[in-house]
């Protein structure tokens, strides 16, 4: 299957008056440049099922490990062993069972107010789960066929212009025009001037700018306790940019909310399917769709 390329062009103009410069005008223009062969993989059979087991294994195999710690020395000890406590001796009629000291109430037990608990969470569990090479490869194949389907993007919920009539989009050539002087090279390779703002007009010159506002509108604060653990905001998904080096484009789209950047040599399936849904708005370069071959 081939697909066209976009070839960029950006004509940059400013204007400046008395009191100084204003902010740079970009004019994006967007021409069909040649066609590029997708890999094999973008034909590949759709297996949701191993979509959704390659995501519960990159999940698993990042999962922080956990677990309680008993009481040493003058670290803090561990909830339900914050007593002082002794044990009575037999011959007292009484249940062996660890005391407060100078009460009759017991302590640290699980099975008492207070008490510990009982087979906690331990360190040493390792809650990673393998998977085949073979099948996770096969995973991400999956995904990125579901990426060349127009309708499978948009019932993920991805909102993009109706002149968007194929998938996958391909950034080829970039070439800026500034004062009459046109300079052309690799778009991977971004300057950083106002690098970000002229991703974002890219990005509405192909079409992509209403599913970058449904994500930055999305963004709301978490509910629960979350927020004081440093996940206070929660973003939607949005475009997916994929290239073969993290450079100039990378670092420039990764302001954008809800843009992910990934280099083609760390694409899996849970970059294409965030969730288990398949069908993520993808944009990939011309340097990237090489390296995947």
């Amino acid at each position: 299957m081939k697909v066209n390329v976009l070839d960029i062009t950006n004509t940059i103009s400013q204007t400046e008056l008395d009191a100084g410069r204003l902010p740079d005008v970009f004019e994006i223009s967007v021409s069909d440049g040649k066609k590029v062969a997708l890999p094999a993989a973008f034909e590949s059979e759709i297996r949701l099922d191993l979509v959704k087991l390659a995501i519960a294994s990159s999940r698993a195999n990042r999962r922080q490990k956990y677990g309680s710690r008993a009481h040493v020395g003058k670290r803090a000890p561990m909830a339900g062993m914050k007593h002082s406590v002794e044990w009575w001796g037999k011959g007292r009629g009484v249940s062996r069972i660890m005391r407060r000291t100078g009460q009759s109430r017991a302590a640290q037990n699980p099975h008492t107010k207070g008490g510990r608990r009982a087979h906690g969470p331990k360190v040493e569990k390792n809650w990673g789960r393998k998977l085949n090479l073979k099948e996770r490869r096969l995973a991400r194949n999956s995904a990125l066929t579901a990426t060349t389907s127009v309708t499978t993007v948009s019932a993920r919920g991805h909102r993009f212009s109706e002149e968007i009539s194929t998938l996958p989009i391909i950034l080829g050539n970039y070439s800026e025009v500034r004062d009459g002087k046109t300079e052309e090279f690799s778009i991977e390779s971004f300057n950083h001037g106002s690098a970000t703002r002229k991703v974002l007009a890219i990005f509405n010159e192909i079409g992509l700018g209403d599913d970058l506002n449904r994500a930055r509108n999305g963004r709301n604060i978490r509910a629960g306790k979350a927020t004081m653990r440093g996940r206070v905001h929660k973003t939607p998904k949005s475009i997916l940019l994929v290239v073969k080096e993290k450079s100039g484009l990378a670092q420039a789209a990764r302001n954008l909310p809800g843009v992910d950047v990934v280099a083609a040599r760390d694409l899996c399936a849970e970059d294409l399917a965030p969730g288990g849904a398949i069908g993520r708005l993808t944009v990939f370069t011309k340097d990237a769709v090489e390296a995947l071959n």
